[in-house]
């Protein structure tokens, strides 16, 4: 980019900080900070760690760079270790100078927004130059997949409210924390500034964020006196190139006593590891709105993923009714039906209103028991039973075969409202991906695929239940 060029011309202490605001991707994945990078794995061993003769960086094709195993490695083998000066981390305690400068701004920063705390101290890498990490950060992508960096359109095309909320909310803190950033930078000394005199602007603090939760890992930081230890995010260079998998054949290993060894973070293969096959890690049990927020891509038939709906009386009533429920008593629970509410935290001052369906508890086991208690009709029944057995879906028909039916049915016509307010149907999501589309727009779509998708199963698992409970029913009848 020119506008680089000229800033490299001009400051010759630091790099430019530009940022691609858009994904942009070729076959093997995003281009890398520089063309031509330095080699990561001759970079890890020169710095004293271990990379197995048989680790290779490989391109997919689809995900970019990965680690493949170019023989057959066995299992137990130690696959890359990492001294302890090698990973990127940035513990915010105010020091002097630039980490005083630095830690202000981190301060500023929300906590569940963790990764533009370290991302800073990215930034500020990426600008120095002669920085240890630089072999590291220009092998890092120029850009990233993730919805803040969606053109408009495409973050309309995710169709989903809660992760919309989450999206403009990124987008809005990156906007206004740009402007808090510049306050407190426009007025330092030049050898005071964190970033070499270089603006920083939304969209390199973006690339920063999302160079950071795509790819850092929560690992123990320093002991404490009480032998417990606080959760530090550190970017691992070279570990953190291993793709994700549920089913993973590596894992991290980090020991216990860290201080005091030459190498504390390591990957061992779990399994036998076939020639060629990738290095993958399980980066968390997370739905699909975390991986596509902070990864970049969504994971075909999740088991994780679910949906967020809001617990409203009105809408379980319209949705009972729909389901042929006769006289739902949602949006008008008895003083006994409040009153298990309440302990379910549905009413009171602070009521938690955010239930989900899908992943592996299918129901949220809240607005389970809540669902059998509002259809319930005898108080003493109910009160027989303690929440947790209410709120199990293992349970089987704690209330009666007919209570747990009119659950079912509820909870399924509400999946059907579910559905109704995406804009667009599963056959229309599947012609549109046909007809090819743009890198984020497809993201979009596939999102959005899979939550119907999800829906889908979760009224496909409550039906089949259904049917069983009704076939008992009749049996129970006849008999």
């Amino acid at each position: 980019m020119a506008a680089s060029k000229m800033v490299m011309a001009s400051l010759t202490h630091c790099r430019a900080l530009t940022c691609a605001a858009t994904t942009s991707a070729s076959a093997s994945g995003p281009a890398r900070l520089v063309p031509h990078p330095p080699d990561l794995i001759k970079w890890v061993r020169r710095e004293g760690g271990f990379v197995h003769p048989a680790v290779k960086i490989a391109e997919d094709g689809t995900t970019g760079l990965g680690l493949a195993a170019s023989a057959e490695i066995p299992k137990g083998s130690n696959l890359i270790a990492l001294p302890d000066h090698v990973p990127l981390r940035f513990e915010s305690d105010v020091g002097d100078g630039l980490d005083s400068v630095l830690a202000n701004l981190a301060h500023r920063v929300p906590e569940e927004l963790w990764a533009m705390k370290l991302g800073l101290k990215l930034l500020q890498e990426r600008a120095k130059v002669g920085s240890y990490w630089w072999p590291y950060i220009s092998n890092l992508p120029e850009t990233y997949s993730v919805p803040i960096f969606f053109p408009g359109e495409d973050i309309k095309n995710l169709q989903y409210a809660p992760l919309l909320h989450q999206v403009n909310k990124r987008c809005r803190f990156l906007l206004d924390f740009e402007q808090e950033v510049r306050h407190i930078l426009e007025d330092l000394k030049p050898d005071d500034h964190p970033f070499g005199g270089q603006m920083v602007d939304a969209s390199s603090l973006g690339w920063a964020m999302s160079a950071v939760s795509s790819r850092a890992f929560r690992l123990h930081g320093k002991m404490h006196p009480d032998g417990t230890h606080n959760y530090v995010p550190m970017m691992l260079p070279l570990i953190d190139m291993c793709n994700h998998s549920f089913n993973p054949n590596s894992e991290i290993v980090q020991q216990q006593d860290a201080g005091n060894l030459k190498i504390p973070i390591k990957v061992v293969a779990a399994r036998v590891i076939k020639q060629n096959d990738p290095l993958l890690l399980n980066y968390g049990c997370l739905n699909n709105d975390l991986f596509l927020l902070d990864y970049g891509f969504v994971i075909h038939s999740n088991p994780y993923d679910c949906i967020e709906l809001r617990y409203d009386g009105a809408l379980l009533d319209a949705a009972s009714m729909a389901a042929g429920v006769s006289s739902p008593s949602f949006s008008a629970p008895a003083p006994w039906q409040e009153d298990i509410l309440s302990q379910l935290n549905f009413y009171g001052e602070t009521p938690i209103l955010k239930v989900s369906l899908g992943g592996p508890e299918l129901v949220d086991g809240r607005f389970l028991a809540a669902v059998r208690v509002l259809l319930a009709s005898d108080m003493d029944t109910v009160h027989k039973h303690d929440l947790n057995t209410l709120a199990s879906l293992s349970a089987e028909a704690p209330l009666g075969i007919a209570n747990e039916v009119a659950a079912f049915r509820t909870i399924i016509a509400l999946c059907v409202i579910a559905l109704g307010h995406f804009p667009t149907k599963i056959m229309e999501d599947e012609s549109l991906l046909k007809e090819g589309v743009s890198g984020s727009t497809e993201l979009a779509i596939q999102f959005r695929r899979q939550k119907k998708y999800m829906i889908i199963d979760v009224m496909r698992d409550l039906t089949r239940r259904v049917k069983l409970f009704s076939s008992k029913e009749e049996a129970t009848a006849q008999g």
